[in-house]
């Protein structure tokens, strides 16, 4: 390790790692809320604005699941991905 302690140390792994799991949460629950016949987008919009996660389908514990997400990680997730698809 050293005796410098004025150094900050970076451990990228855990970001790419929460990264992935916000996006297959996001899969897993547009499943659901698919099989269910609701509209995907128009549920999960809901719950980001208003954080009530009685948008989300219980089906296949895709409401316990995005509740272990946090609402800021879902929207950075979903902005990541658009301005990579779209912007560049």
């Amino acid at each position: 390790m050293g005796d410098n302690i004025s150094h900050t140390q970076y451990f990228a792994a855990v970001q790419e790692e929460k990264k992935l799991e916000v996006s297959q949460v996001l899969q897993d629950v547009y499943e659901a809320l698919t099989e269910k016949g609701y509209n995907p987008i128009n549920q999960i919009v809901g719950y980001i604005m208003s954080g009530d996660p009685t948008y989300i389908t219980s089906h296949k514990s895709a409401r316990s699941r995005i509740m272990k997400v946090e609402r800021d990680e879902i929207l950075e997730e979903l902005m990541e991905n658009y301005i990579e698809t779209r912007l560049r």
